[in-house]
């Protein structure tokens, strides 16, 4: 198929299909988000949607549960996170020089394949396990660009890395860090656009529009649901507090907006009907990424003998742990009121078990 022949197709699949949700928290956005993985698998079905993205903050605890209930409903599963990212300019920004957060904006990021799969699970645990004790989860700038191959970027909406600095009046800073996405992520980066109603969204969505325009970029719309429908929100904005530690009484404090529910593909297409190619890209998107987790097996290892020749697990799992339980009898006797023969059936019983399962290795 001709280049020509591929856009008209990608334009075909676009008119029929008219959007996919790409930005899409679960109950696995802990302590943010508020809609289970049936509940979305019930939406895609009712409103047949071809395919569906899950980018729960900073994790991929859902990820298996979603591809498998996904799939077995005919969506596509599209893999992804929302993730924190420390892009190393926390000092110029900075309104006071311990504000440890000053440099970090989310980014999502979807699986286009195995390979993006994979270098998804490593953000998403090195988000976690390299922070110091007490800071909140994110990666480097740093560790990002080692694992930038076989994903799709988008700009993270509000509380994306570019949009918090437009929202904050800082434009060359904002375009200081699209020019590092854009090298990151080249042909895979994409302006992301919401529109829930928030103040913010609409001082930043004309910076990104020329953003976007003056870099060649393409647009793409989301929506960022947190819940089902407008009557969680109140539950929702509680379950915020909650995180929080604050009150819904507070002043400044964190919250989303009504429309932060799960829309349809025809609310979608009337919110972004101004911005097609925004809508268009979505399909585009869900159309480039190919991979999805899949239940499988145990992966165990396999050992083998000093020589390289292949080994008897079963005897040597038996064999270390006779020998084990005769050293520690030795040194330490049997317990009053037991034989060395009780020891002996109960290691014999264990044994048997384990070799059962099919796991002596």
């Amino acid at each position: 198929m001709d280049d020509a022949s591929k856009r008209s197709a990608l334009r075909d699949a676009a008119e029929a299909v008219g959007f996919v949700h790409l930005h899409v928290h679960t109950s696995f956005s802990l302590r943010e988000g508020a809609l289970s993985i049936g509940k979305l698998a019930d939406f895609a079905k009712a409103d047949k949607m071809p395919a569906l993205a899950v980018t729960d903050t900073n994790n991929l605890f859902g990820a298996l549960e979603f591809s498998e209930k996904l799939a077995k409903e005919g969506v596509q599963p599209i893999i992804g996170c929302h993730l924190t990212v420390d892009f190393g300019d926390g000092k110029r920004l900075a309104a006071r020089a311990d504000d440890p957060a000053a440099g970090r904006g989310s980014v999502v990021l979807l699986a286009q394949n195995e390979q993006g799969y994979s270098h998804l699970m490593r953000l998403a645990s090195r988000a976690w396990l390299e922070p110091e004790p007490g800071d909140t989860p994110h990666v480097t700038l740093e560790r990002l660009a080692e694992n930038a191959h076989g994903l799709i970027a988008l700009t993270g909406g509000p509380s994306g890395a570019v949009d918090l600095l437009l929202a904050d009046g800082r434009i060359a800073d904002a375009q200081e860090r699209m020019d590092v996405l854009q090298g990151l992520f080249p042909g895979r980066l994409y302006v992301e656009l919401q529109r829930h109603g928030a103040p913010q969204e609409g001082r930043t969505e004309p910076h990104l529009l020329d953003l976007a325009h003056a870099r060649g970029l393409p647009l793409v719309a989301t929506n960022e649901p947190f819940f089902a429908a407008r009557s969680d929100y109140e539950a929702h904005d509680a379950l915020l507090c909650i995180s929080d530690g604050s009150v819904m009484s507070a002043d400044g404090r964190r919250h989303v907006t009504p429309e932060h529910r799960f829309k349809t593909r025809a609310e979608m297409r009337e919110i972004f009907a101004d911005l097609p190619e925004a809508l268009a890209n979505t399909v585009e998107i869900a159309m480039r990424c190919s991979y999805r987790p899949r239940t499988r097996a145990p992966i165990l290892p396999r050992f083998t003998a000093a020589d390289g020749a292949p080994l008897d697990e079963e005897a040597e799992l038996r064999r270390q742990a006779r020998e084990g339980l005769a050293a520690r009898l030795a040194f330490h006797g049997p317990a009053p009121g037991l034989s060395l023969t009780d020891y002996e059936e109960r290691l014999e019983f264990e044994l048997g078990i384990i070799v059962k399962m099919k796991f002596p290795g």
